[in-house]
């Protein structure tokens, strides 16, 4: 199979999910300063889960940059990925609607955790699909920044019900260190060329 198909469709999926998000922004019922602020948890929530639709849709290209091939382990991947990414939009809705309060930040946390295990299960596929020497695998290594990335949203899942503040900062902090997209593949690809 093309992977300009993968590709096509995980866009598609990925655009959805954003505008499901802004769809959610409902407009105030007023003009003045306090009705923006009522909607302040809302737009904090919707800031975060762009940063992350974005983070995944920035590093779900580079991954499949290195794609040659898509074996059926590639493509369950993928969609099991973007299945933990179409959740985003109902956690992020349901944490800022509610103050982000401990249940909606725990299942923001899971929901995270999830996509972050999904994402390596990917990459996983994507190496055992090309080969330990494929470009991927050299690219990533053990890829230690992911395995703690997934296990610090673990540790804010339970962490959500004992210190809310304590999750959302893991959240918000692991989003900023993945903000500038993940350069190792970019790196190894232009090795190569």
């Amino acid at each position: 199979m093309n992977k300009s198909r993968l590709e096509a469709f995980s866009d598609g999926v990925i655009a959805i999910i954003i505008t499901i998000m802004v769809l959610e922004l409902k407009i105030p019922h007023g003009d003045d300063w306090h009705s923006l602020k009522n909607l302040a948890p809302k737009f904090i929530s919707y800031i975060i889960s762009f940063i992350y639709v974005a983070i995944y849709w920035n590093n779900h290209h580079h991954l499949l940059s290195t794609v040659k091939h898509v074996s059926g382990a590639i493509l369950w991947s993928n969609t099991h990925l973007l299945f933990w990414l179409s959740l985003v939009p109902f956690v992020t809705a349901w944490a800022g609607e509610n103050h982000f309060s401990q249940l909606p930040v725990a299942a923001y946390s899971l929901v995270l955790f999830m996509a972050a295990v999904a994402y390596y299960i990917l990459s996983k596929s994507i190496i055992s699909s090309h080969g330990k020497d494929s470009v991927l695998s050299s690219a990533i290594g053990k890829d230690l920044k992911g395995i703690l990335s997934a296990l610090a949203y673990a540790i804010a899942v339970p962490l959500a019900f004992v210190f809310t503040p304590a999750s959302i900062f893991i959240i918000v902090g692991i989003a900023l260190i993945w903000l500038i997209p993940d350069r190792r593949i970019e790196k190894k690809l232009k090795e190569m060329d």
